[in-house]
């Protein structure tokens, strides 16, 4: 039988999986995608956090759903994905590398250059469904300062780790990492 970890977010329970990602780390697996009820349910109490902002942007994939009904809420007519690869379309990209908890080995986050024109002068939240170390956070906050985008939010779902004990992020819950000894 798997080991599991629950938690409740804005009053919407789940049982998470515990899965070791490491030879000496395991964690609970927060999935958003196809999770409807919760992606709304944390939004709605994420937008009572943010500041004013102009634009929201996340990083693929799995923070697409939750900044979606984020800027619909808030009224927005569109938000921004840093892709995770140059894409054919993209005219001058703009990239920086990270490094994630889950992922493991290094990752591209690219702007399109219409995105970034977007984006400068703009009052910025960058929104995620986790964040752990802060490798994607840190490296979505270079990316829009390079293009002259002003981060005036950072905000997730969950905190993983010590990462619930940052006073630069909007969060809901803290979540737990399992040391394997």
């Amino acid at each position: 039988m798997k080991e599991t970890y629950f938690i409740e977010v804005a009053g919407v329970k789940r049982e998470l999986p515990i899965i070791q990602i490491s030879d000496n780390l395991s964690i609970a697996s927060f999935v958003i995608l196809g999770d409807t009820e919760i992606v709304c349910a944390a939004a709605s109490e994420i937008v009572k956090k943010l500041p004013e902002v102009d634009i929201l942007v996340t990083a693929e994939a799995k923070g697409i759903p939750l900044v979606f009904e984020i800027s619909r809420l808030l009224k927005m007519k569109r938000y921004i994905v840093a892709r995770k690869s140059i894409k054919p379309y993209m005219s001058s990209p703009i990239v920086d590398e990270v490094i994630s908890i889950t992922t493991q080995k290094k990752q591209l986050l690219c702007l399109d250059e219409q995105d970034a024109e977007y984006i400068k002068g703009k009052r910025v939240a960058i929104i995620d469904d986790v964040i752990s170390t802060g490798g994607s956070i840190q490296a979505l906050e270079r990316l829009i300062e390079s293009v002259g985008g002003i981060v005036a939010a950072k905000a997730a779902i969950l905190a993983e780790g010590e990462a619930a004990d940052r006073e630069d992020i909007i969060f809901l819950e803290h979540l737990p990492l399992f040391e394997i000894k």
